[in-house]
């Protein structure tokens, strides 16, 4: 089995993390903040990972170092559950239709880390979370799993979709990037024989 416990404590917040990649999208989330738990939930369930989370932050101060940290170790557990990252697919992409919502996730895990968010979202909140931070916890899981991360919205209405179908999307093409084929067993997904 795939999995990977991080333990990540800062003076802005303290976050333990497990994660199964082969699980059965069963999640235990919580961070403080209500809709990005239901966020993770639904990337646990979409992507079929397992996962376990249990974050407290400086949510007096703001959301923002939370929300980062959340993405850093979740970005760094992926790392770790992959291992040497033989015989994975290495990339994956999603199209998530939610209702008059688009949402496209591209994600390659070849090692270097780039980010590039596009919500259009139009709202400063949805739930309790700040919709801009969204865009921090994909750059934060995109140096910790060492990936480039392409979230984009084509088109939608509502707020509280377009960062739902996201979020989804994000957990459909993870769950590509990481899964095994068969006929690469052996092999590193790269002509450089690193990622």
């Amino acid at each position: 089995m795939r999995r990977a416990v991080v333990d990540r404590r800062t003076t802005e917040t303290r976050i333990a993390l497990k994660l199964t990649l082969d699980g059965k999208g069963r999640s235990q989330v919580r961070t403080g903040i209500r809709f990005l738990d239901h966020m993770l939930e639904l990337f646990a369930k979409h992507g079929g990972f397992d996962l376990a989370v249990a974050a407290t932050g400086d949510l007096d101060v703001d959301q923002h170092h939370t929300v980062e940290d959340l993405g850093i170790v979740l970005g760094e557990g992926v790392s770790k559950a992959l291992g040497d990252r033989k015989g994975i697919n290495r990339a994956g992409y999603f199209v998530m239709p939610m209702d008059e919502t688009l949402a496209v996730a591209a994600i390659d895990l070849g090692g270097r880390p780039a980010t590039v968010v596009n919500l259009k979202v139009t709202t400063p909140l949805v739930g309790d979370l700040q919709t801009e931070l969204v865009h921090d916890f994909f750059e934060g899981f995109a140096m910790g799993a060492r990936a480039n991360v392409h979230m984009n919205v084509m088109y939608g209405r509502s707020n509280h979709h377009k960062v739902e179908a996201v979020f989804k999307a994000f957990g459909r093409a993870l769950r590509v990037a990481c899964a095994k084929d068969k006929r690469m067993a052996k092999m590193l997904p790269s002509t450089k024989g690193l990622l």
